[in-house]
């Protein structure tokens, strides 16, 4: 247990700075079923190398996804409730679960919080921002990054090459980007971090 000291400590302190916000206020209105969603199918992703062939690495990790839909407080307890569930319904112990929640999971979401305030902070208020920047190219960077973190700091058992981490990183960022923009035409009250008031506001609306 010695070599996930970073995971337990990491992940212990995201919990308690995001419980010590009080998120489950957010489940009274309408991101409950998101929330409910996430519960049955993001495990679904996590699950997913431990029932392929030997060698065959596919990987998603969601959480950039998540951060959108229900704000990084509500989403990283959550994913902690996700490993829970990889835990017992995998073959692999609760070591792995305890990793996967930590590079999976915490280290890209809060990297997906940091960039979304960076660009919310220093590029106009657009629904291609926010879809294409948060959704897409921030989902990319946060995820390409927390695997290349992983394997510096966890490199027994992922000898995964940094271009394979590459490309599964296109592989969420797709899906975040899809589901963004989708949830943005249809079900904005699905995205904890849209604002009509802010992206759908006229030109010069602010001066």
């Amino acid at each position: 247990m010695e070599g996930l000291r970073i995971e337990t400590i990491g992940t212990v302190l995201a919990l308690l700075c995001a419980l010590w916000l009080r998120p489950w206020r957010l489940l009274k209105g309408p991101l409950l079923t998101p929330a409910l969603a996430a519960l049955v199918l993001l495990p679904l992703l996590w699950l997913t190398p431990q029932f392929m062939p030997a060698g065959l690495r596919v990987q998603l990790s969601g959480a950039s996804l998540l951060v959108l839909v229900l704000g990084w407080p509500l989403a990283v307890p959550l994913l902690a409730v996700v490993a829970l569930l990889v835990w017992g319904l995998g073959t692999e112990g609760p070591q792995l679960a305890l990793i996967q929640l930590w590079w999976l999971g915490v280290v890209p979401a809060t990297l997906a919080l940091v960039l979304g305030a960076a660009l919310r902070r220093w590029l106009p208020a657009n629904p291609f921002v926010y879809t294409l920047g948060r959704g897409f190219l921030g989902t990319a960077v946060s995820v390409f990054v927390a695997g290349a973190l992983m394997r510096w700091f966890q490199p027994l058992g992922h000898d995964g090459s940094l271009v394979a981490v590459w490309l599964m990183a296109w592989g969420d960022a797709f899906l975040t980007g899809m589901v963004c923009a989708v949830f943005a035409a249809f079900v904005p009250q699905w995205l904890a971090t849209w604002s009509d008031a802010r992206y759908l506001r006229p030109p010069g609306a602010d001066r």
